[in-house]
């Protein structure tokens, strides 16, 4: 069992006070992925929330030093991700349910691990009353040595506190929470800047030819805005939309 020095302790108490304390939901995950550098060695970082629409989806990342939204590479290749819908908080690395050697033939390893320079993985499954809340995934590059049990330990200390917070924003949001402005929508799922401004003139209205003219885009471009803005959201299409986010600020 790991031994914690005192500054460790601290800065985990640190961590656990901004998870119950600090407002919005994303501002606290990315927060979190900050701090856990002090604590934790990793090279990258995901952080993605369960969709409460439709059951297994993966909405709203936050990434720490990661450059794409693996989503679809999770739900189409990760052949390990179904210990993700058990409904309980699980900390675990990747080489712990499939040998290393097994893990590099696999699709996900080559579409997602080999891209990106990762190798090792640690993730932290979020569950609580037997729903799948999120999912968080610490990589180490190749060349660096496999996560401790050490390491899961540290995570085991905060999983429940984070499993929690994550039930706790999705009771509110069941309990009939107000509609969220654009600007608020865009603050607590990520948008980019440009997802941002799609997201306000579909609020208007406005038709694909209208968005593609006014923003000097292809439609293929657009597409590709308007999924990367319903994935993160959690919804499917525009009735969705117009019943989660005001039509006006």
């Amino acid at each position: 069992m790991k031994t914690l020095e005192t500054n460790d302790w601290m800065i985990l108490n640190s961590i656990i006070y901004k998870i119950y304390t600090t407002e919005n939901p994303l501002t606290m995950r990315q927060q979190l992925l900050e701090q856990m550098k002090m604590v934790l060695d990793f090279d990258s970082a995901d952080f993605y929330l369960a969709s409460k629409e439709e059951e297994g989806k993966l909405i709203a990342p936050v990434m720490y030093n990661c450059d794409e939204d693996q989503s679809e590479n999770y739900e189409e290749l990760g052949s390990s991700r179904g210990i993700m819908y058990s409904g309980k908080s699980l900390v675990y690395r990747e080489t712990d349910i499939i040998s290393d050697e097994k893990r590099m033939e696999t699709e996900y390893y080559k579409k997602v691990y080999r891209p990106n320079n990762w190798h090792y993985s640690l993730q932290m499954i979020l569950g609580k009353d037997k729903e799948f809340l999120g999912v968080i995934t610490f990589y180490r590059t190749i060349g660096k040595d496999n996560f401790q049990y050490d390491d899961i330990f540290l995570l085991d200390l905060l999983k429940d506190h984070l499993a929690y917070r994550l039930y706790r924003d999705r009771q509110e949001c069941n309990n009939g929470q107000e509609k969220l402005t654009v600007t608020e929508a865009a603050e607590k799922y990520g948008l980019t800047k440009r997802e941002h401004t799609i997201l306000r003139l579909l609020m208007q209205g406005k038709d694909n030819n209208q968005l593609c003219e006014e923003l000097s885009i292809s439609v293929n471009t657009l597409k590709k805005h308007i999924l990367n803005i319903y994935r993160k959201l959690g919804i499917r299409n525009r009735v969705q939309m117009f019943k989660m986010v005001k039509e006006r600020e």
